[in-house]
């Protein structure tokens, strides 16, 4: 009796290599809904209140030198070990090829590069709006400072906002905007906004940031992740236009090795020859009865040199081989028996 083979954990990873890609439809994509919008403007109303307060020389400016000269890293001295390396899930090298990493493999079990996708654009609009609030603010940081209480704006400086902080909040927080499930997406915001916070804390107790810097940074981050969903139509436009591309260069391979592949050698046809009636000196055929030749195909010669039957010698010469005979009669002549 035949049994099949079970299949082991193996054969269902193979099956799953040899499936052709495509993209579920279970995807839940976040839309841009009246309450995600009316929490990106109150978002953006508390950026434009800190960066305000900031200019103005406000108590979040003498917030800021309080606690630069608290000098946190002398305070709590023992920490200082754990704060360098925690600090790092803030650059954005780092958190960038891990998030990426963990992103591309759920790109190819999904089968869909929104994943990848999402994580360029949030990283685009990262570098353009904290980029460019940087270097046009150009405040100090703690260590440059020039005048005490001075809130050490338009010197020359790019930490307002803090760019570890907004990288953070950006880097990990994409991974709950992706989640698949309502459960996942709020423990993974939490946790990336404790990670966040975190580490701008950490910069601060370094002493590289204000701490009006680690807040206008959360708040870049949390603007980006907010208007994701606005860039959901262009994420869709340059996947299916990847997909497209795809397959036009899968088309055009195999048209290639179409055109490429050995054909078989041709065969030469023979030639069929006609008699020649317009050459002087050369005598018209005779017809030929149709009895004769409805039961015969028409002959076929060779390719070649061939002359005309004018050009050679004849067969058999004029007049008749045998000789003559006395007793011979011509047929049709023959005389009657003698009784």
């Amino acid at each position: 009796m035949r049994t099949e083979r079970k299949t082991t954990r193996l054969d269902r990873v193979f099956a799953r290599l040899d499936r052709e890609p495509e993209r579920p439809a279970h995807l839940d994509v976040p839309r841009m809904s009246r309450h995600r919008t009316v929490l990106f403007g109150s978002t953006l109303a508390f950026y434009v209140a800190i960066v305000w307060a900031v200019v103005i020389t406000s108590w979040l400016v003498r917030l800021d030198w309080q606690v630069m000269f608290f000098r946190p890293y002398e305070q709590w001295a023992e920490l200082h070990a754990f704060v360098d390396y925690y600090v790092v899930l803030g650059q954005r090298g780092p958190t960038a090829v891990m998030v990426a990493a963990w992103l591309g493999w759920r790109s190819w079990r999904q089968h869909t590069l929104r994943p990848l996708l999402a994580l360029a654009v949030s990283l685009v609009l990262l570098n353009v709006t904290v980029g460019a609030a940087k270097y046009g603010m150009g405040r100090l940081g703690p260590h440059y400072a020039t005048e005490i209480g001075s809130n050490e704006m338009w010197l020359g400086g790019s930490i307002f906002p803090s760019g570890h902080t907004a990288n953070a909040v950006v880097t990990w927080g994409i991974l709950a905007y992706l989640a698949s499930t309502p459960w996942a997406r709020r423990w993974l915001s939490a946790l990336s906004a404790v990670t966040s916070l975190g580490v701008g804390l950490s910069t601060v107790y370094i002493g590289t940031h204000w701490l009006s810097d680690v807040l206008l940074g959360w708040v870049a981050g949390l603007l980006i992740l907010l208007a994701l969903p606005w860039f959901e139509p262009l994420i869709a436009r340059a996947e299916d236009r990847i997909f497209g591309r795809r397959d036009h260069w899968r088309d055009r391979r195999r048209a290639r090795r179409g055109r490429t592949a050995p054909t078989a050698p041709a065969v030469a046809t023979p030639v069929m020859l006609k008699p020649l009636t317009d050459r002087e000196g050369s005598a018209a055929p005779e017809p030929v009865s149709a009895s004769r030749s409805a039961g015969r195909p028409p002959a076929y010669l060779a390719p070649g040199p061939h002359s005309t039957r004018g050009e050679r010698t004849p067969v058999t010469p004029a007049g008749s081989r045998r000789p003559p005979h006395g007793e011979r009669h011509p047929r049709g002549n023959t005389p009657a028996p003698r009784l």
